[in-house]
């Protein structure tokens, strides 16, 4: 299992969501298992998706699909995202 975190800024985070909501089924064609999405504190539109992925090579060809392009740039995505794939050590749960 592996972790694909994104942080990006948008125009209007409800417009960002619709589309977000939309791919969940590209999503999991790729191995993803599960998410949550997060708000800066002090700016609402910046978002930061922490993705659970069964594998890295297909987290990456997500990443890299022209579905998520086309999808980013109707959503109002602002600008490149941080992206980092993170290998998991440790999942605790308290």
């Amino acid at each position: 299992m592996a972790t694909l975190l994104v942080k990006h800024r948008v125009a209007n985070f409800d417009k960002w969501k619709k589309v977000f909501d939309r791919l969940e089924g590209l999503r999991e064609k790729h191995g993803f298992f599960a998410h949550s999405v997060h708000r800066d504190a002090t700016d609402s539109n910046i978002v930061v998706i922490v993705n659970r992925v069964k594998d890295m090579a297909e987290a990456k060809n997500y990443g890299a699909s022209q579905e998520l392009r086309d999808a980013m740039a109707e959503a109002g995505v602002q600008g490149p995202p941080e992206i980092s794939f993170l290998n998991d050590v440790e999942d605790l749960r308290v």
